[in-house]
């Protein structure tokens, strides 16, 4: 419109008024506005994964897959990796199950000597004929079918052949190359089938050698 126009009494035409609710919260409801109404929100449209697109900006999953079929000794290497850490946790478990067995084994082994004083008491009054019947008796079946179970047993009986592992000499007879057991002082026990808890105390007497032995000194006069 020119001025002229405006000279006439004519008012210019007005702008429409355009009001935005800036407002965080909703005044009908009093809930904070996730975006204003004068924004609206579009959503972000999902892009499928280029192959130019450098590895640092691609999907995990397709660059796992990319790099699955592009770097097959990465996998073998991985697999091998994986099936060693296998290995070793499996020897791992063998490992600490033995050992636990074998602490079991030292800890029942170390108790079960503790009765040795008592069994040999025993044997003294098995000597003198006062475990043939009576509460005593009862007493030493039951604490020998004990240490039987749990895998304590005697050994050292006259005529044995001596055993320098098994054997404590204390005394030697004779002058041949046949060294057998005299007499048992204290016998000894063993544990589990093997361990020698406590050797036996004996008499040695040196008998004819044996067809076959073989003894570590000779006898006579060179001269």
């Amino acid at each position: 419109m020119t001025s002229s126009e405006r000279r006439n009494g004519d008012k210019p035409p007005r702008e429409p008024i355009a009001i935005t609710d800036k407002r965080r919260g909703d005044p009908d409801t009093g809930r904070v506005r996730e975006h204003t109404p004068s924004e609206p929100v579009t959503p972000t449209p999902q892009r499928e994964p280029d192959p130019t697109t450098p590895d640092a900006e691609m999907h995990p999953g397709y660059r796992t897959d990319r790099e699955a079929g592009e770097h097959p000794d990465r996998v073998a290497e991985l697999t091998a990796d994986l099936q060693r850490v296998q290995a070793e946790y499996t020897n791992y478990r063998r490992r600490i199950e033995r050992d636990r067995h074998l602490a079991v084994a030292a800890a029942m082994a170390s108790v079960a000597a503790k009765f040795l004083g008592i069994l040999d008491d025993l044997d003294r009054a098995r000597e003198h004929g006062d475990l043939e019947s009576g509460p005593l008796a009862a007493i030493a079946a039951e604490l020998g079918a004990i240490l039987s179970g749990l895998g304590v047993a005697a050994f050292g009986e006259e005529g044995d052949r001596f055993d320098p592992t098994l054997h404590e000499a204390v005394q030697h007879e004779g002058a041949g190359g046949d060294p057998v057991v005299g007499r048992v002082l204290r016998r000894g026990y063993t544990f589990g089938g093997g361990k020698v808890l406590r050797t036996a105390t004996v008499t040695v007497v040196e008998g004819p050698a044996r067809p076959g032995d073989v003894t570590g000194t000779t006898s006579g006069d060179d001269s």
